[in-house]
């Protein structure tokens, strides 16, 4: 039959004979993508069978909770962001940047997991797979290994060896033989996954799945995908930086606001179970522009470091760059010390870090992003015993903050003895260390008369 050109919305599978700006279903712009395929044959009603359970209505009283399995897969810190560990029958799509460790940590899994284990790869050989795994030093003789695209013989193997886990490395080089798009393609994306996951619901086996990220950073594909899985995490990092974060962007089975902390090695990635003192390694003494703050990552308390860098300018536009904070946010913070301090920040650049790569959307650093401005602006080092944690409101007052005692314990645990926190909280419910001293912050007065009696 003669091939047809077919313009699909990568966010919402949407279909359209020409090129649309902006897609009529989901109102996004410039998502159409052009494929081309040749339309073959079909029987009526063909459908993938997702669950393969009855399907007929049940009493609420009837209903029962399953219990699901969780399998631990030899990593701690892994094991945290999927809520204990993988789910039986559990698909979870695995994505980041290529060269961040995707497939590093998959061949970590694959040796620490004590269940079968079948690894198919659709972009090395089986020679490059055991050049990579004695690198790692990995042994295990419950893994199997595969270099195959077709969903067919992946499943025809998969019914042979009968695994609990299967690693697909990656999805978008997977190909159905039913579809005549080319592999990679949304359509071609969108029917592998829905083969994978009635396979891992219909038998209980677990899945991941992993996938590749665009230039704009968000996963390759349809946007469908991430809806269809039941776990999505997100593999950040620098890649010439050491350090890997694992966060959590949809979890069916757990929470969503855990991170898991790597360090790349030699012989892989290596756990990092106290990434504060991780990133407070090297920290400098007596330099002004730095402070440290405690945010929430899920349960998890981490102190982290923001530096600020602010110097005056001969051009007419200052310059403003964040690395780990949100622009918008810098850019109001800046306005807030502007107004009601009267700092003269318009006359300087002004560049934002944090340290060892995190990025930060926890609201209690505000008041450490405010102690770092001043610091830089005025020349006077914050003392490196003082942290700060509180949110700032356009006024300039300091709002109270959640789990304010977790962000103690774990301050005062590392060597903090002044902790600055806002003025409005329940007292009476927080514990505060004996040697330790407390700053109320009621408003960004309060921190600029700070560093008043350290300039007398």
């Amino acid at each position: 039959m003669k091939s047809k050109t077919v313009y699909v919305c990568s966010e919402c599978d949407y279909q359209s004979p020409k090129w649309l700006g902006k897609c009529p279903s989901c109102k996004s712009w410039n998502t159409f993508t052009e494929e081309t395929y040749t339309p073959t044959p079909e029987p009526k009603n063909k459908r993938i069978s997702i669950i393969a359970e009855n399907t007929e209505a049940v009493r609420f009283e009837d209903m029962e909770i399953p219990e699901y399995i969780r399998a631990n897969t030899g990593i701690g810190e892994l094991d945290r962001v999927l809520g204990g560990g993988i789910v039986s029958g559990s698909v979870i799509l695995l994505a980041g940047e290529p060269g961040i460790g995707k497939s590093t940590l998959l061949m970590q899994i694959c040796a620490k997991m004590l269940t079968r284990v079948l690894y198919v790869s659709g972009e090395e050989s089986t020679g490059q797979l055991k050049l990579r795994a004695t690198r790692l030093e990995i042994e295990n003789a419950n893994t199997y290994f595969m270099t195959e695209t077709n969903v067919d013989n992946i499943a025809a193997q998969t019914d042979k060896i009968k695994p609990e886990l299967i690693i697909i490395d990656s999805i978008q080089t997977m190909f159905d033989p039913s579809s005549a798009s080319i592999p990679g393609s949304i359509t071609q994306v969108k029917e592998c996954a829905s083969k994978f996951i009635a396979k891992a619901k219909s038998q209980g086996i677990s899945i991941v799945l992993v996938g590749h990220v665009n230039k704009e950073g968000i996963i390759a594909g349809p946007k469908v995908l991430e809806h269809m899985v039941d776990a999505v995490l997100y593999f950040e990092g620098e890649r010439m930086q050491s350090y890997r974060v694992i966060r959590a962007i949809k979890n069916r089975f757990g929470s969503t606001n855990e991170i898991g902390v790597f360090e790349m090695t030699d012989t892989g990635l290596s756990e990092v179970p106290n990434p504060s003192e991780m990133l407070l390694s090297g920290r400098p003494v007596g330099v002004s522009g730095s402070c440290a703050v405690c945010i929430m990552e899920g349960t998890r308390p981490i102190i982290a470091e923001i530096q600020a860098l602010v110097t005056s300018t001969s051009f007419p536009s200052p310059r403003r760059a964040a690395n780990g904070l949100d622009y918008n946010r810098m850019c109001m913070l800046i306005a807030i010390l502007e107004k009601r301090l009267g700092l003269k920040f318009s006359q300087n650049d002004i560049y934002l870090n944090v340290v060892g790569g995190l990025k930060l959307n926890d609201p209690a650093v505000d008041l450490a992003v405010a102690l770092a401005l001043i610091s830089s602006i005025k020349d006077i080092p914050v003392p490196p015993n003082v942290i700060a944690m509180g949110e700032l409101g356009l006024v300039g007052e300091c709002r109270a903050i959640t789990d304010l005692q977790k962000r103690i314990n774990e301050s005062y645990r590392l060597g903090f003895d002044v902790i600055a926190i806002p003025h409005k909280t329940h007292k009476e419910k927080i514990k505060i260390p004996e040697d330790a001293s407390v700053l109320n912050i009621k408003s960004v007065y309060d921190a600029l008369s700070l560093f008043s009696q350290k300039e007398d």
